[in-house]
């Protein structure tokens, strides 16, 4: 029997809805919080004092971690104002594996006149302990024919690595989602599939189970879905949580049959005969 609280988004707070979730169930927590930088999300989570935001913080923190399964792990978006105060509280609790920074590729034009343009995310990545479950042949980049034709000398022959491709780097360039990119929703700050799914691949296995405590525009849920993994998750705003129901609809509704090509009509006179002039 499937669990009522499985691949569900529930509108509402987080802190609230987690009583609905058992305690060691969830095999990966992937979230991206409001940064507190004052964003609009149709309500006043972006816009606290500093130490309201990481008591806030601290509060949705410690009711998330127990849903955890003891092989489970964290990743958490976060700006860098505040990713050495919230990484600080999650090293108390968990071992730090990684700090990934996205690299969103902003175009170089614009920017602050007194300080150097923030162009990327920090990621945090945290595990339970030491045995947690990571698929590092999901996510590999696989090496290019030239890459490969270099390394063709019989002591590179058959290894697995030159084959499967190599260990992404904590350095992640993939850009923003633009106002006219395809998987682009209506919320400001929305993450990209390429990004999502990678850790879910990497860090959820098949059949898992992963948890977005904000949701925004959902795409925790269609990563989930798209890997074959399940999820839960909480939004706050309204208007939101129809995005994210309109988008998981569009996943699961069958795609549209392909076109029937029309049959070119025939012409119904004889072509012409091409007459050749002989001579008299």
């Amino acid at each position: 029997m499937t669990e009522a609280w499985i691949n569900q988004v529930f509108c509402e707070d987080a802190l609230a809805g987690l009583a609905r979730i058992p305690d060691g169930s969830i095999d990966l927590i992937l979230t991206d919080p409001p940064y507190n930088l004052g964003k609009d999300y149709g309500n006043a989570s972006d816009q606290q004092t500093v130490d309201e935001y990481l008591r806030w913080t601290e509060q949705w923190i410690d009711a998330a971690l127990p849903k955890l399964k003891p092989n489970g792990s964290l990743y958490i978006f976060l700006t860098w104002r505040f990713s050495p105060e919230i990484f600080v509280l999650l090293k108390k609790r968990m071992t730090m594996m990684n700090e990934i920074i996205w690299d969103r590729r902003v175009p170089s034009m614009g920017g602050s006149v007194r300080s150097y343009s923030s162009v990327h995310d920090t990621i945090g990545f945290f595990v339970r302990r030491k045995d947690y479950y990571f698929d590092l042949d999901a996510v590999r980049i696989p090496y290019d024919a030239e890459t490969k034709k270099a390394r063709s000398r019989s002591i590179f022959v058959g290894a697995k690595w030159l084959e499967v491709g190599y260990n992404p780097k904590d350095l992640w360039s993939v850009s923003r989602l633009h106002r006219e990119h395809p998987e682009r929703a209506d919320h400001p700050t929305q993450k990209p599939l390429e990004i999502i799914e990678r850790m879910v691949k990497a860090s959820c296995p098949p059949g898992g189970v992963v948890l977005d405590l904000f949701m925004g525009s959902g795409t925790t849920a269609i990563a989930a879905k798209r890997c074959g993994r399940d999820f839960v998750g909480f939004e706050l705003n309204p208007d939101y949580c129809a995005i994210i129901a309109e988008r998981i609809a569009a996943l699961d509704a069958p795609p549209p049959p392909p076109e029937k090509k029309k049959p070119v009509p025939r012409s119904s006179k004889k072509p012409a005969v091409k007459r050749t002039a002989t001579t008299p």
